[in-house]
């Protein structure tokens, strides 16, 4: 058997391996370790579409764009308004030095604009100067941070305060780098204490943290090589170190777990650790490889945001089965029984030794539960079927200022705009005309009259305030000729361009039907319509066109991965309905709770109606590949004594009980991980933690000891079941438990090895414990 054989290897390299490690990690720690330096802040628009076109030629070409910044501006005496002399000319200073900050184009406002009334708010006691930063999604948040610090100040004829998209950005991502950083500072010592009560030892519980180093560390490397190539969002750096410390985790419990118990049958350390590598090794590259697949399949999607998550995802599952599989094992070699060395208190395995199996919890409950398969399973499908109903009316979007906590400015200055000014103007429809040029601009041209009239059509559709365009502001189908200075920015050099202002907040599902109705209008010459809400229906049409193939790639990729590990058509249909049952029901409890607002109060979040869109589909990859993480540990178990024994109802029965604890360990050290995410005041991270912690404990607990077990004692032998042209692959190509034990049988029976530079012969046949017969004491740990 090829993990036996592994095994074998690093138990006689073992300090090779641990050198090649320790090297590897300084290395990679040199390299990574500014690899935040090298990430994106952006990534969340999809580059080949529409509304992206438009914004790239409305700012490259035309020299102009949607204002991305935003002052709000006020009085600094109560009673006095915008009109007043003192403010107005306060105003207009403001105007003009934001226009002189370095890397702002533009800047427009109320009193530059001649008293422009869709920029002051209905009673008159605030003003808005818009501007725009040059550069891409990264430059732009250098620029706004410097003009936050400038700006948001309080003088003795005005205040101002910065907003905009830009700013709300810049202060998600501080605000979400601090949070993390607590985040961090809370999770780090529960989990501690959590594996040194797992595990009873610091030596072992070291383990994990080990394995963890070298798979954060070694993707940090990862990264910052993928950033020379293509744009990686900086966002993949949380997933990173959660992914990594969590997966480092349940992996070093199953092979610390399993070397234990080869010790407890009576082999010695090196032979354990040979055996534990053939068949929890197994396990791990398998279960590796599953979630590996599920994140991987986020790079189908056309925004570099989830494929940043899929960069990160399959690095990090990556350098964890490598940390587990091949460092772990040598560590363990290296240890021998000095890995329960500062021991605490009395370690559970040991106080359980001397009751039988049968006796344990976990055996217990599997055997109640297929006692009564049909009603228990009946019940628990109810409460996740009543649990998902919510899930059937979600609704998706992007996140704007809303998502911050009310006492950060960016959420303030939208707040004051969304409830005090009647238009929204920094939220409004762009449209471009790439095949014109300045000669449109001519009011007598022909292409000036076509303009004229689709202005027109477009302020009489629902849901517009106003269009403002080279030939005028136009008002319900009515042209009004203002000022020039107002319609002047529309009439570029080298083409004209309009501006459709919306009534309704552009993020809304009002938003993005009014988008709709917008391309759905002829326009005289080719067009492109970009705008906030633009790129929410063109994020969402590009998501959404790619979610089958993703989906069909998860399950059919699923499907034969299990298939190849327990040659079984059932059992990997049978994970696959479970987990999106499981899935459904976690994603309607976060629908009730984010999207409709219940216990928006005690949690501290805005409820927008709406759910960010990435946020699901992240949430569903990563939970999809934790949960067949945990369904791999626990069938392997069970197909390992479904073999040995060929009865499937006590397979069931001893698997559940040997992984039982593992699995709740497993899954609650990773619940702490992601709880701690819900302490950040951003509201998609609150629901990226709860809804994981949610997810895992749940998959862990309730599905894992209930309808597991439930399942598979109503299928029978039929759990085992292939169609016999399948099984003839599954025997040439897959790995089959039986084959495992008797590869390992055959390892340490035949093989001879030099051991501490002594030669070791290994004995034993069928399922008798092998032992080492060497030349030199075995009592050693080395």
């Amino acid at each position: 058997m090829r993990f036996a054989r592994l095994g074998q290897v690093l138990v006689r390299r073992r300090w090779v391996v641990l050198v090649l490690a320790a090297i590897f990690v300084v290395g990679a720690g040199a390299f990574g370790g500014d690899v935040a330096k090298k990430l994106s802040n952006g990534g969340f628009s999809d580059p080949s579409a529409e509304s992206s076109r438009a914004e790239a030629y409305l700012t490259d070409t035309l020299g102009s764009g949607t204002p991305n910044v935003v002052l709000l501006v006020k009085p600094a005496h109560p009673g006095a308004t915008v009109d007043d002399a003192e403010v107005a000319a306060a105003g207009r200073a403001v105007t003009a030095e934001l226009a002189a900050t370095p890397g702002v184009t533009a800047a427009v406002s109320y009193w530059s604009l001649n008293n422009a009334p869709p920029l002051r708010a209905t009673a008159s006691d605030s003003a808005l100067v818009l501007a725009r930063t040059e550069g891409n999604e990264d430059a732009a948040r250098e620029h706004v941070t410097a003009i936050a610090e400038r700006f948001n100040r309080s003088g003795d004829v005005v205040t101002t305060q910065v907003g905009g998209i830009t700013e709300a950005f810049h202060e998600v991502g501080t605000t979400i780098e601090h949070d993390l950083s607590l985040a961090e500072m809370i999770a780090l010592p529960i989990t501690l204490l959590i594996l040194l009560f797992v595990f009873r030892s610091a030596v072992a519980a070291s383990l994990p943290l080990v394995v963890g180093a070298f798979s954060i560390v070694g993707t940090f490397m990862v990264l910052k090589v993928l950033a020379s190539i293509t744009d990686v969002s900086i966002f993949a750096l949380n997933l990173t170190t959660a992914l990594g410390l969590g997966l480092a985790i349940d992996y070093s419990l199953l092979l610390v777990s399993r070397y234990r118990e080869e010790r407890g049958k009576g082999h010695e350390p090196h032979d354990a650790v040979i055996r534990t590598v053939g068949t929890a090794g197994r396990a791990v590259v398998f279960s590796g490889f599953t979630v590996a697949v599920s994140l991987g399949a986020m790079l189908l999607f056309p925004v570099s945001f989830l494929r940043s998550f899929a960069y990160a995802g399959i690095g990090v599952v990556t350098m964890a089965v490598v940390g587990a599989v091949i460092v772990l094992p040598a560590l363990l070699a290296a240890l021998g029984d000095k890995v329960d060395a500062l021991a605490i208190g009395r370690r559970r395995s040991t106080a359980l030794a001397a009751r039988p199996l049968e006796q344990s919890f976990w055996y217990r409950v599997a055997t109640g539960v297929m006692r009564r398969p049909v009603p228990v399973a009946g019940a628990v499908i109810a409460l996740l079927l009543i649990l998902g109903v919510p899930f059937l009316h979600l609704a998706t979007g992007t996140s704007d200022e809303r998502v911050l906590p009310t006492t950060a400015t960016a959420r303030q200055v939208g707040d004051v705009i969304r409830a005090g000014y009647s238009s929204k103007d920094t939220g409004a429809v762009a449209i471009v005309f790439p095949g014109l040029t300045a000669a449109a601009n001519d009011p007598g041209s022909a292409a000036a009259a076509g303009i004229d009239q689709y202005a027109a059509k477009l302020s009489r559709l629902d849901g517009v305030s106003r269009v403002d365009a080279p030939t005028g502001i136009y008002l319900q189908g009515v042209r009004l000729t203002p000022d020039p200075t107002l319609t002047a920015r529309y009439a570029t050099a080298n083409g004209p361009w309009l501006s459709v202002v919306p009534t309704d907040e552009p993020m809304s599902a009002a938003g993005e039907q009014l988008v709709h109705a917008v391309r759905a209008v002829p326009a005289p010459a080719p067009a492109l319509v970009g705008g906030p809400a633009a790129q929410v229906v063109d994020l969402k049409d590009g998501i959404f066109a790619k979610l089958p193939w993703a989906l069909g790639l998860i399950a059919l990729a699923t499907f034969v991965l299990l298939f190849l590990s327990f040659g079984s058509v059932l059992v990997p249909l049978k994970a696959l309905v479970l987990n999106t049952l499981s899935l459904s029901a976690t994603f309607g409890a976060m629908v009730w709770i984010f999207q409709d607002g219940h216990l928006s109060g005690p949690l501290g979040f805005t409820a927008t109606g709406m759910l960010d869109l990435t946020m699901p589909i992240l949430m569903f990859c990563i939970a999809f590949g934790l949960s067949m993480d945990y369904e791999v540990f626990l069938l392997s178990r069970i197909k390992e004594e479904h073999d040995r024994t060929g009865d499937n109802t006590h397979a069931v029965a001893v698997g559940l009980a040997r992984t039982g604890r593992i699995i709740t360990a497993a899954a609650l050290t990773i619940a702490v991980v992601f709880l701690s995410f819900a302490t950040s005041s951003i509201a998609f991270i609150k629901l990226f933690g709860i809804g994981l912690t949610v997810a895992v404990v749940m998959d862990a607990t309730i599905v894992r000891a209930t309808l597991v077990p439930a399942f598979m004692r109503l299928a029978g032998e039929a759990n085992w079941w292939s169609p016999r042209w399948m099984r003839r692959l599954y025997d040439r190509a897959g790995m089959s438990e039986a084959a495992a034990e008797a590869a390992l049988d055959d390892i340490t029976r035949s093989v001879t090895a030099p051991v501490d530079g002594a030669t070791a012969r290994v004995t034993g046949a069928g399922s008798t414990a092998p032992t080492i017969e060497r030349n030199v004491p075995v009592g050693s740990a080395s």
